[in-house]
């Protein structure tokens, strides 16, 4: 009697490895308890595809016969999404969304929509989470749309796939692709063999048909997205929308984009009627800065090509404790350490015995190097309890020896220090002598950290 064939086997939820027995730690990604059991996708008999015709594209070609014309883009409406995706929405794309619950991601995303949808573009929206009266009660606080938009509740992959070839949208919104099932496999919705398998449908129809996906995916307790980490390979962007729910402000990032640089983010307001952009961070992120306080100072890092300037807030007092605290919140706490130890060092300042907070205002977070001249400075202040001049600012690597380093797109940080107010520079010497300032903008170069005890 022939054995029956295992029809389960047991996949990662964090990369999706599949393995034939249960390990406590995964052999693809080593996390620990990840691996669980479901059932195995049922395969079409080997024929089922033998009288499939071969359409257009799907022979080898040469890449002298590809031809070059230009990616076809389109606007969203929001000049920080189109930042972040890289200029726009490119046709045939698949944008994976992530954030936390009740972050914004449906809400930009409808808001998206209808702008798209009054620029004369089509757009379906599924969702499988609310019913219909409820995206319509959500659509009328934020906006209103026109009869190019139309909305779906669905679940179910087929119903789906058929009504998408049928109408052919050119952007299509699914929210979220943890709802979404195929009767292929036989396992629940949300589980990694449904997601990788809803998501390679979707994305065979994103670049057959030219649709253009936006799919939001849930999160886990770490923040990345919920389910196989190859659902992260298998999109063209990948979008993280960030922020406390609770706050005003909401930070959008891509940490994945075919078509563009992934170091660009978008500032929102989440306000009564939904997102509206932010479209001077800089001014946002020093609204509020103190006047005549200790521990405070200016900095500049780069997102992408965009000078984003940043208040440093430092507070270092006497430890009441055996073991000093050290704290950072906005940016690297390690890396804070190693500054601190690296003015022991250099400066001979005694900072063993001292509590330090250190805090990047604004809710952004933030690692650049070029925010170490910055952070060092803040803790000089509030140590020695000596405010610095309101139109000072600061920038640039600093090294284990006290060296302060040059940094990247020095006179983009200038210049947009000097649109804000700010008139003295202190900069790493080696961009000092290539930057073209303003006439009334007093640069201040220095090589090491020897030399601020001047300003300070």
């Amino acid at each position: 009697m022939a054995s029956k064939k295992k029809t389960t086997a047991f996949f990662c939820q964090e990369c999706g490895f599949e393995s034939a027995k249960w390990t406590g730690q995964c052999p693809g990604c080593r996390a620990w308890n990840t691996m669980v059991e479901e059932p195995v996708r049922i395969k079409a008999p080997a024929g089922a595809a033998a009288g499939r015709a071969v359409g257009p594209g799907k022979r080898p070609v040469p890449l002298s016969q590809v031809g070059e014309e230009q990616e076809i883009r389109f606007g969203t409406g929001f000049q920080e999404l189109d930042r972040v995706l890289g200029g726009g929405i490119v046709r045939g794309s698949m944008i994976l969304v992530g954030g936390d619950p009740g972050i914004g991601k449906s809400t930009i995303l409808l808001q998206a929509c209808g702008n798209l949808a009054g620029a004369g573009h089509r757009v379906l929206y599924i969702s499988g989470e609310e019913s219909l009266r409820q995206i319509a009660l959500r659509a009328r606080r934020v906006g209103e749309f026109g009869d190019n938009i139309t909305f779906l509740c669905e679940t179910d992959l087929d119903t789906i796939s058929e009504i998408l070839l049928e109408t052919k949208p050119e952007i299509c919104v699914v929210d979220s692709i943890q709802t979404m099932y195929s009767s292929s496999v036989q396992s629940a919705a949300g589980s990694v063999s449904q997601v990788r398998e809803t998501t390679g449908v979707l994305l065979r129809l994103a670049k057959e048909a030219g649709i253009t996906f936006f799919i939001v995916g849930h999160v886990t307790k770490e923040g990345t997205v919920a389910g196989p980490r190859v659902l992260e390979h298998m999109v063209d962007t990948v979008l993280y929308f960030e922020g406390d729910r609770y706050a005003a402000y909401r930070v959008l990032r891509a940490v994945k984009n075919r078509f563009g640089s992934t170091n660009e983010i978008g500032i929102f307001e989440m306000g009564e009627h939904g997102l509206t952009e932010v479209t001077n961070p800089s001014e946002y992120m020093l609204s509020g800065r103190p006047v005549g306080a200790s521990g405070s100072v200016v900095t500049c890092s780069m997102e992408g090509t965009r000078p984003l300037l940043t208040e440093v807030q430092a507070l270092v007092f006497e430890t009441r404790f055996g073991y000093p605290r050290r704290q950072a919140t906005g940016t690297d706490a390690n890396r804070v350490n190693l500054l601190m130890a690296v003015l022991e060092k250099r400066l001979g300042i005694r900072l063993g015995d001292y509590d330090a907070y250190v805090n990047l205002a604004g809710g952004v977070r933030q690692t650049e190097p070029a925010l170490d001249l910055g952070i060092v400075l803040a803790i000089l202040s509030s140590f020695r309890n000596s405010p610095l001049p309101e139109d000072l600012i600061a920038f640039g690597e600093v090294g284990l020896s006290g060296e302060v380093r040059s940094v990247t797109m020095a006179e983009s940080r200038v210049l947009e220090a000097y649109k804000m107010g700010f008139r003295t520079c202190i900069l790493p010497a080696g961009n000092a002598g290539r930057v073209r300032a303003p006439e009334d903008m007093r640069l201040i170069g220095i090589r090491g950290l020897q030399q601020i005890r001047d300003y300070i």
